[in-house]
């Protein structure tokens, strides 16, 4: 079974790799960019049986930090 967890920064949280990544977009000549937002994906080969509730419980107590960022979950 594997999770693939997608963690971002929240709405409103100041995003420095994404801007730097914006600004050197726009300097190679990449136009039209208004902004960039940059997070993390998380693969992770789980057991058998291994629920999405647990996912969720690491993403919550290690793989992201609740306080300025978010995640989603996909199970396969």
């Amino acid at each position: 079974m594997k999770a693939r967890v997608h963690v971002m920064l929240k709405n409103g949280v100041l995003d420095p790799q994404g801007e730097a990544v914006r600004h050197a977009l726009g300097a190679m000549g990449f136009d039209g960019v208004n902004g960039v937002r940059q997070g993390k994906v998380i693969e992770l080969d789980l057991a058998d049986g291994t629920t999405e509730a647990t996912v969720n419980e690491m993403c919550e107590k290690l793989l992201s930090n609740m306080v300025i960022e978010s995640y989603t979950v996909e199970m396969s």
